[in-house]
């Protein structure tokens, strides 16, 4: 395996080093998990705190859902608001740095002029203008692998992406495992490790064009934004997941975001996101014996648990 480290805003991650924590804030109230919802100014500050008094190394902070299932796009002005506030009250009371989790070119740059430090782009850089101001503001970035459609929270063309979790009006998770045929032999389609592999080579190619050098990337699967790509989408997730470790011939470290995710509760029968804490930290186990050295997580002390106990677990010495 290539060796392969970054540093985020003075957070370095990678090979030898331990696996991070980087604590998920949404000031959107249409995220997908209402948990992770904060909108008051004293309450915010208080969840950073708390996510840093718990172990967290760095704290993101989102101002529209990108989950593509849902259709709940804002204006670029609206999120500029929403992403400046937030980071203008983090910045300077934490001790940890500040991250920007947004795909547009205005957003991105208010967010970095208000004191954000790295731009976690679930687009992957598709913008350009996006990729020249995290080179000019000597940002860190974290690279998704995103579909061409990704960077905005838009509902899919499929029955199942559209289903929105928690939904009373939706199919059981039998039928849908029927329907989908996650019960039986994998359905055709593309190879999603060999895909998201290509699609991280691109916006890695995108950010060095742009000046952003390697030691500043980390790059992200992008667990949960395959919906389309012919594979049923909880059964792309778990085999990606289970490839992660063909991802390190990339040559950097890798974030994996499975906090509170469909395909988990696709995999338990849970569609509120608020019974899949314990599916997540499976998943992060799993993430992390497979070489990821960030996790993005809605619960902090929890995530920190399970990632402790599995990097011992992979690090201890095996029978031969």
């Amino acid at each position: 395996m290539i060796p392969s480290r970054a540093t985020l805003a003075g957070l370095s991650l990678g090979d030898g080093l331990s696996v991070a924590v980087m604590g998920v804030l949404n000031v959107s109230p249409e995220s997908f998990h209402a948990g992770s919802v904060v909108t008051r100014d004293d309450d915010l500050l208080r969840a950073a705190l708390a996510m840093v008094g718990a172990g967290a190394a760095l704290i993101d902070v989102g101002a529209r859902s990108t989950a593509p299932y849902l259709a709940t796009e804002i204006s670029e002005a609206e999120e500029c608001l929403r992403l400046v506030r937030a980071v203008e009250l983090l910045v300077g009371k934490l001790p940890v740095p500040v991250s920007a989790d947004t795909a547009r070119p205005a957003p991105a740059r208010a967010a970095l002029e208000a004191g954000a430090r790295v731009i976690n782009d679930v687009s992957g850089l598709r913008d350009p203008a996006v990729a020249a101001l995290v080179a000019q503001h000597h940002a860190g970035v974290i690279l998704m692998a995103a579909p061409a459609r990704a960077g905005g929270g838009r509902a899919s063309s499929t029955t199942l992406a559209v289903t929105r979790p928690g939904d009373s009006t939706s199919p059981d998770f039998e039928q849908r495992a029927e329907a989908t045929g996650l019960r039986g032999a994998p359905a055709p389609g593309p190879d999603p490790v060999a895909t998201v592999k290509s699609l991280l080579g691109e916006a890695l190619e995108r950010a060095r064009t742009a000046g952003v050098p390697d030691e500043r990337i980390v790059v992200d699967p992008g667990i949960g934004f395959f919906r389309d790509e012919g594979v049923p989408w909880d059964a792309w997730d778990a085999r990606v997941l289970g490839g992660l470790p063909a991802l390190g011939a990339l040559g950097r470290p890798l974030c994996v975001g499975v906090s509170r995710k469909s395909f988990i509760g696709a995999m338990i029968g849970r569609d509120g996101t608020g019974e899949r804490l314990a599916g997540s930290l499976a998943a992060t186990a799993v993430a992390v014996w497979n070489g990821a050295a960030l996790l993005r997580t809605h619960d902090v002390a929890d995530t920190l648990d399970a990632v402790r106990v599995a990097e011992r677990l992979r690090n201890a010495p095996r029978a031969l």
